[in-house]
Parts: structure tokens; sequence; C-alpha cells
């Protein structure tokens, strides 16, 4: 798995947070959303919980992409 996150480029995994982890953007992004419903405990049915985990999912790889870059792990740039 680790292998697999040291072969994507920054760039994709920071579009993919941007645009999968955001959308559909209006009224609120999305994952904005369930992270305050979580906040308040309204987070209780089970679609919500799946919708925070797919919203959710590429801004942890994003996370876990630049703490490797950061603490000196190498990485494929092509």
């Amino acid at each position: 798995m680790i292998a697999f996150i040291d072969r994507i480029r920054l760039e994709t995994a920071l579009i993919a947070a941007l645009f999968l982890g955001l959308a559909p953007f209006f009224p609120e992004p999305h994952v904005w959303e369930k992270l305050k419903m979580l906040v308040s405990g309204t987070l209780v049915r089970p679609i919500d919980w799946f919708d925070l985990l797919l919203h959710g999912a590429p801004w942890i790889f994003l996370a876990i992409k630049i703490t490797r870059i950061l603490n000196g792990h190498p990485t494929k740039t092509g």
C-alpha cells in the first residue's frame, strides 16, 4: 500500500482531494457537512458514515502523501 502511495504524484492526490473530497461544492462541500454532523452528533445513518468515508478518503490519502514527502521518503515523480 505504501508503494502505491509513493507512485501517485502529489498533484494527482491534491486534485483528487479538491474535486472528489469537496464535491458537491454547493451549498457547501459535502465533507464539510458530514464533519459538522459528526461534531454535532447527528451523523447516525450508515449512508452518512459511508459518505464521510468516501469524501474523506482523498484528504486522508493526501495527508499521508505529504507526510511521507516531508519525512524524506522517496517518491516517483514520473
